[in-house]
């Protein structure tokens, strides 16, 4: 069979905050008429991503072909997790004609790739293109690597020493596995920003690669749909910082799940959340609340300490109003007692 013939997936991977959630959102909702499944990989214990799409399914993407993989990184449960999902939507009818992936922030994707040479699958599948988002703001601020800059210096101060933080592994990787760079956010970063964002994609980049800023998630899906790059094919074209590893993981970073109690204030709780990052140096903030007096359900998700949030829909009559919010931070800077205190006073 050829590729041609071969089911295409499309691998959308990132950093944390990076947009990924926005940008399948967006595609779903304008899939130029091709009958759209979609992978959504979670990193916690609660469904925000998959609960945001399901919530604007339409008959081309029903909310049925919409999965969730919550058991932990994509790229660490291929054969318990992936392969099986995978099976599952090729044997829908009508049969999908392109699935998304959208990897967790600390995917690596070169695993993930690995992935499509599984036996029960190649013959079936293949990785139409793999899309890398990246915030234009924070890659131009070097804020994927928080401590990039004390790292830098002591490079310049001994030639031996090559100590790289995971964040900015992580970050290196998925570009160097991209086939196309979608800069989001760029009126944040301002030209400026942009510029030196593209200049430092570029640089990580192993081979010449197309970076197209991206607003709001909404780019034209012929840009990134359909790319034919066959990327299974083409693995000695993507290094990565983990080749000849037979696998990773991510004790770097630690997830914590809070249940919080209604808010009578939404602002108020967005200005609560942003001193807990600034003090936690917490890095993604997602989740619900309840807030009294409101129907609708209230969507908060941070970057660092850049919080937004919004009512996303009407609380459904046989869930509970109970909100809870997902927190990740890099391992050694947790203190989940602290982060509870902040979330819950």
């Amino acid at each position: 069979m050829s590729n041609l013939e071969k089911l295409p997936v499309t691998v959308i991977t990132g950093f944390l905050g990076s947009g990924k959630t926005t940008l399948v959102r967006n595609l779903i909702q304008n899939p130029q008429g091709k009958r759209l499944a979609v992978i959504v990989n979670e990193f916690g214990d609660v469904g925000v991503d998959g609960e945001i799409l399901k919530s604007c399914a339409i008959p081309d993407c029903p909310a049925e072909n919409i999965l969730e993989l919550a058991n932990g990184c994509i790229c660490c449960t291929v054969a318990d997790d992936f392969i099986p999902t995978i099976e599952a939507l090729m044997q829908l009818d009508p049969r999908p004609e392109h699935i998304l992936i959208e990897t967790s922030g600390l995917a690596l994707p070169k695993p993930l790739l690995k992935a499509f040479d599984w036996p029960d699958i190649r013959s079936k599948i293949t990785v139409d293109g793999v899309i890398a988002l990246a915030d234009a703001e924070a890659v131009a601020d070097g804020r994927f690597a928080p401590n990039v800059a004390a790292v830098d210096a002591q490079r310049e101060a001994d030639e031996g020493l090559d100590h790289e933080t995971p964040l900015s592994e992580v970050f290196e990787d998925q570009i160097s596995c991209a086939d196309i760079v979608l800069l989001t956010k760029p009126d944040l970063a301002g030209p400026e920003g942009v510029a030196k964002a593209k200049e430092i994609v570029l640089a990580e980049a192993p081979r010449p690669l197309p970076v197209v800023e991206v607003a709001e998630g909404e780019v034209d899906p012929r840009v990134i749909l359909g790319l034919e790059a066959a990327a299974e094919d083409d693995m000695d074209a993507r290094p990565s910082h983990h080749d000849g590893h037979h696998d990773h993981e991510h004790d770097d970073f630690e997830s914590i799940v809070v249940d919080v109690p209604e808010q009578s204030d939404p602002a108020a709780f967005a200005a609560k959340i942003e001193k807990m990052a600034k003090e936690q140096n917490i890095l993604r903030v997602k989740g619900y609340a309840a807030v009294t007096g409101k129907p609708m359900r209230l969507l908060v998700q941070a970057v660092g300490a850049r919080v937004r949030h919004q009512f996303d829909r009407p609380w459904k009559a046989e869930e509970a109003r109970q909100g809870r919010m997902v927190v990740i931070a890099e391992h050694d800077d947790v203190n989940v007692e602290a982060i509870r205190a902040a979330l819950l006073d």
